[in-house]
C-alpha cells in the first residue's frame, strides 16, 4: 500500500480499513482531532485539509483558541472530551457542538440550566469508568442506567456512551462493554478509541475516535 502523504491521511486510511474489516461504512466513524495543548499554528494544516472535527480537553483553552480559527475556517465541530466542572456548564455549552464527559447528576443539573439559558441543546455523552478508575472521572457501570434517565428527564440529548480504558491493559474487552451498555440503552454513539487503539474500537463499534499524537506529535508539555 502506498503511503500517505500526511498523518491526516494516514488515520483516515487506516480507519477505512478498519472499517472495512468489520464490514462497516467509513462514514459511521467520525474522527475526533483531539487539539489540546496544541496551538493554533498546528492546527490549521488540518483545517486546511478540510478536517472540521476537533476535541479538546478544557474550556478556557477552546475559548482562547477556537473562535478566530472558526471565524477562517467555517462548519468546525468542536468536542470537548475532558472532565467538566460544573461551573463552566454555561460556558461549555455556549462553545462546544458535543460534549464527551458527562459523569454525575450535579453536571446534569448543571448542563439542563445550562442549555436553558443559552437556548443551545449541546448533544452528550455519558463517560462510564470502564475500568473502574474514579480518578479518571466517569460514571461508575452499576449506575449508568440512573444517568441515562436522570439525563433523558433533564431534556439532554444523548448522543451515546464514552470510556478511556485502563492504560497499559488490552482495550477490547473494555470497549465490548461499552458497546454492550449502549445497546442495551437503546444509545447509537459510542466514543472510543484513541492513538493507539483506535482500529480496534471501530472493530468493536465505535462512532467516534479521540485522536491526538497520531495526527499532531507528542503534545507540548
Amino acid at each position: 500500500m502506498e503511503k500517505a502523504d500526511t498523518p491526516l491521511e494516514q488515520v483516515r486510511s487506516n480507519i477505512a480499513l478498519a472499517c472495512k474489516r468489520a464490514r462497516r461504512d467509513p462514514g459511521d466513524v467520525t474522527l475526533v482531532a483531539v487539539s489540546k495543548r496544541h496551538s493554533a499554528e498546528t492546527i490549521e494544516p488540518l483545517l486546511i485539509q478540510g478536517h472540521r472535527h476537533f476535541g479538546e480537553n478544557r474550556v478556557q483553552e477552546a475559548q482562547e483558541k477556537w473562535p478566530e480559527l472558526r471565524e477562517r475556517h467555517p462548519g468546525v465541530q468542536l468536542h470537548l472530551v475532558g472532565q467538566l466542572q460544573s461551573n463552566k456548564a454555561e460556558d461549555a455549552a455556549q462553545l462546544f457542538d458535543f460534549i464527551h464527559s458527562l459523569d454525575r447528576p450535579s453536571l446534569v443539573k448543571a448542563l439542563a440550566k445550562a442549555y436553558d439559558k443559552t437556548g443551545r441543546r449541546v448533544p452528550c455523552f455519558i463517560q462510564v469508568d470502564v475500568g473502574d478508575e474514579p480518578q479518571k472521572g466517569g460514571c461508575p457501570v452499576k449506575d449508568v442506567p440512573a444517568l441515562i434517565e436522570q439525563a433523558r428527564d433533564a431534556d439532554i440529548p444523548l448522543a451515546g456512551l464514552m470510556c478511556l480504558p485502563p492504560a497499559d491493559i488490552e482495550p477490547a474487552p473494555f470497549f465490548a462493554l461499552l458497546d454492550k451498555l449502549a445497546r442495551d440503552h437503546g444509545l447509537d454513539g459510542r466514543s472510543m478509541g484513541m492513538s493507539g487503539d483506535y482500529e480496534t474500537a471501530i472493530m468493536l463499534g465505535a462512532t467516534h475516535v479521540r485522536v491526538g499524537t497520531a495526527l499532531f506529535g507528542e503534545r507540548p508539555s
